[in-house]
């Protein structure tokens, strides 16, 4: 990472340094003074400390010195401070320049008299000088440039110094420099993500609560754990780096997602059955992108939430032993006003024998029949057969019921069929969702209108709308819609919703329910094509 620009009177701040030295009595003619230095304990720890920092620049200085053999070049490197780390670069200049007192361990400060180190960290930008620039004259045969590196957050971490003869001195040699330090900071940058990387994929790799699968931007495999191996039920004894994802029937598709569509895949549901026993786990696959925006990699994680399947097993069943007792409640508070009204007839009945008020005790007893059935409904567990059905039949065997209903209470069915997909469901309990939606549109009508209904997909979903023209709903009621006993009928009970809602979200679909008063209440349900 590149420090900030800062931009420099670099003339006026080498004049301010060689003020100082006069001020403080330096001699031009004498050798400069090196007056800090670190000791060869603390030289050998802040070579340890600087190790990958000098190990990535000894890349660069042996390229760069090759293509200037021959040319007396020194390249000197520095920490935070201006303390020397390493020289190297053409023998002979070397060897003059320890002859000054120039050498490892040795600190470049404003002391030294004037110097490009000193500059570049005191002003935070490269610096040249060229022969007089210097304050010694024993430097003024020499061109120096200095330009500084940067840690991750921005910060100084050392310079990368070059000295040479004055006669070889060129502008672009600060240039080159600077240009050197850049590729020395994103080296750096990139041996740590790739550090980072390795890191967490080890991690992933050799943990045994997730199954692991790494591929490449076409979807060959370069990593997949034994963990992945054992959850797919793949053979323990193959080798799968460098086959393809696609090939694993399982994953493929929710890999080919990611991969050509740039889709997350997060929380998908798997099951596998081992030796007769259903195993599920949760699949997430997600993309991996460069600093430029491309997919290098697909990962993909494979946890067993086959115990968790077993626990929401148990928490359905104690729902359902709550509802139960919601539900007995209710009934016993339901069916004490009909028993209450079919005593009274009976005892009206034993002074008239003619049963004039037959109808409406049968009208009772027929309240008390449908309170009831549902009840059972909800209380007794259901068997259900997940099968792969197409949509249009379910429906059309539905509507064919409610016709004869409809035309007698004066309402038309209009049906669309757009497209037809295969759903993996429970017939019965989708008729039943259709039957109670067309049921509550029915009685939404009681003056007549009609109901639209469309069969269309919407995405990786079949869509099954039913649109009525109703007196519609508050949006107080549509929030409770579903909620035991809570109804607008006066011959409800609340329970046909909460009914479809359950239903829905065991087939993974979604309910979507729109009204509005005196407009009508639309339907949608979103069943996924092709599974449950």
């Amino acid at each position: 990472m590149e420090g900030p620009f800062v931009k420099v009177d670099t003339a006026n701040a080498i004049a301010v340094s060689k003020q100082y030295c006069r001020q403080t009595g330096m001699k031009p003619g004498e050798l400069p003074v090196f007056s800090r230095r670190y000791s060869h304990t603390e030289l050998k720890a802040k070579l340890a400390k600087y190790r990958e920092y000098i190990e990535v620049i000894h890349l660069f200085i042996h390229k760069f010195l090759s293509s200037i053999s021959g040319s007396p070049i020194m390249i000197a490197v520095t920490d935070d401070r201006g303390y020397i780390l390493e020289l190297a670069g053409d023998p002979s200049i070397i060897e003059t320049v320890r002859q000054l007192g120039i050498e490892e361990g040795i600190q470049f400060n404003k002391d030294a008299g004037t110097n490009s180190i000193d500059l570049c960290l005191a002003h935070g930008c490269p610096f040249q000088l060229i022969g007089e620039d210097h304050y010694h004259e024993i430097l003024h045969g020499l061109a120096c440039y200095t330009s500084g590196f940067h840690r991750n957050g921005g910060e100084v971490a050392g310079t990368i110094s070059l000295m040479t003869d004055i006669r070889f001195a060129h502008p672009h040699l600060l240039a080159l420099l600077c240009t050197m330090a850049d590729s020395v900071e994103r080296e750096l940058l990139l041996r740590r993500q790739n550090t980072q990387l390795q890191v967490l994929n080890q991690f992933l790799l050799d943990t045994n609560f997730y199954g692991v699968v790494i591929t490449d931007e076409q979807g060959r495999i370069l990593e997949m754990n034994e963990r992945c191996q054992s959850m797919l039920q793949l053979n323990p004894q193959a080798v799968y780096q460098h086959f393809s994802v696609y090939d694993i029937g399982m994953i493929s598709c929710y890999f080919q997602r990611v991969i050509q569509r740039s889709e997350e895949c997060i929380g998908v549901e798997l099951c596998v059955n081992v030796k007769g026993v259903d195993h599920y786990y949760m699949l997430d696959v997600l993309p991996v992108y460069d600093m430029d925006q491309t997919l290098i990699r697909a990962v993909g994680s494979l946890r067993d939430i086959t115990e968790m399947k077993k626990t929401e097993e148990m928490l359905r069943h104690t729902e359902k032993l709550v509802f139960a007792g919601q539900i007995a409640v209710g009934i016993a508070h339901e069916i004490r006003n009909p028993l209450t009204t079919v005593k009274g007839m009976l005892q009206l009945a034993e002074k008239d024998t003619r049963m004039r008020h037959y109808d409406l005790i049968m009208s009772e007893l027929e309240r008390m029949n449908l309170i009831v059935s549902e009840f059972l409904i909800l209380g007794k567990p259901q068997v259900v057969h997940f099968l792969q059905e197409r949509c249009l039949p379910i429906l059309e065997e539905v509507l064919n019921l409610f016709e004869i209903e409809a035309s007698l209470n004066g309402i038309t069915l209009d049906f669309q069929n757009k497209r037809d997909h295969v759903i993996r469901c429970d017939r019965n309990q989708i008729k039943q969702v259709f039957m109670n939606i067309l049921k509550n549109a029915v009685e939404a009508m009681p003056y007549g209108g009609s109901v639209q209904i469309l069969l269309d997909t919407e995405g990786a979903y079949q869509l099954i709308r039913f649109a009525d023209t109703g007196v519609g709903m508050t949006d107080d009621v549509l929030q409770r819609l579903g909620e035991p006993f809570h109804t607008t009928k006066p011959e409800g009970n609340g329970l046909g919703m909460m009914i479809v809602k359950k239903i829905i979200e065991a087939h993974k679909g979604r309910l979507v329910i729109t009204s509005a008063v005196h407009e009508g209440t639309t339907v949608d349900i979103y069943l996924p094509i092709g599974q449950a």
